[in-house]
């Protein structure tokens, strides 16, 4: 009797701890999941800025003949993304392409009949409202990575983590460039331009 009782606790504590088991490695299923969806709705957001800087570029080129090389930076930071393969790869053109963005932003301030013309506005103004929704959607993307690499490095989520062979996922981190202070010149305000 005593045997039996002692077999139907162990048998007890087995399926407890297995079902606790798969609930650990559910969850960590459906956070990986959330982190390839995040990383999806980032990519659709891409793929639109990717499509609509053709348009913001022929209207920028009428005007800004001589700055051809902001144009080619922009061009090729474009080509770069779209010959990236990994994810890093991914990573790196997209922040070239917002750093080279960044700069023809900078250099249409110089050009007030580009800013005056609306098809220009309307690609600018699509371009920064996606922009902002790129930069919403890698807030929520890191969100979602640091959840789940913080379960992974946990007990007992540290255990089926091992077992089932999840690993942590990177962060989406800027250009450390971006990081510095942005200089701003006020020569032609001191010249009287």
């Amino acid at each position: 009797m005593t045997g039996l009782i002692v077999l139907g606790i162990l048998l007890g504590v087995s399926t407890i701890l297995t079902l606790y088991g798969v609930v650990l490695y559910n969850g960590f299923v459906q956070m990986k999941n959330d982190i390839d969806k995040a990383w999806s709705n980032i990519d659709l957001l891409l793929k639109q800025r990717y499509d609509e800087l053709p348009k913001l570029l022929k209207v920028c080129e009428g005007y800004m003949q001589h700055e051809q090389r902001t144009l080619e930076a922009v061009i090729r930071a474009r080509s770069q993304l779209s010959s990236a393969g990994s994810g890093a790869e991914q990573l790196a053109a997209q922040n070239l392409l917002t750093e080279t963005l960044r700069s023809l932003f900078a250099v249409t301030e110089n050009y007030p009949e580009l800013k005056a013309d609306a098809g220009f506005r309307q690609f600018a103004n699509r371009i920064s409202e996606i922009e902002d929704q790129i930069a919403d959607r890698r807030e929520l993307y890191n969100d979602y990575v640091n959840i789940y690499n913080i379960r992974l490095d946990q007990l007992p989520d540290l255990v089926i983590a091992r077992i089932c062979n999840f690993t942590a996922r990177k962060l989406w981190a800027i250009d450390p460039s971006h990081r510095e202070d942005v200089k701003i010149s006020f020569s032609a305000v001191e010249k009287g331009e």
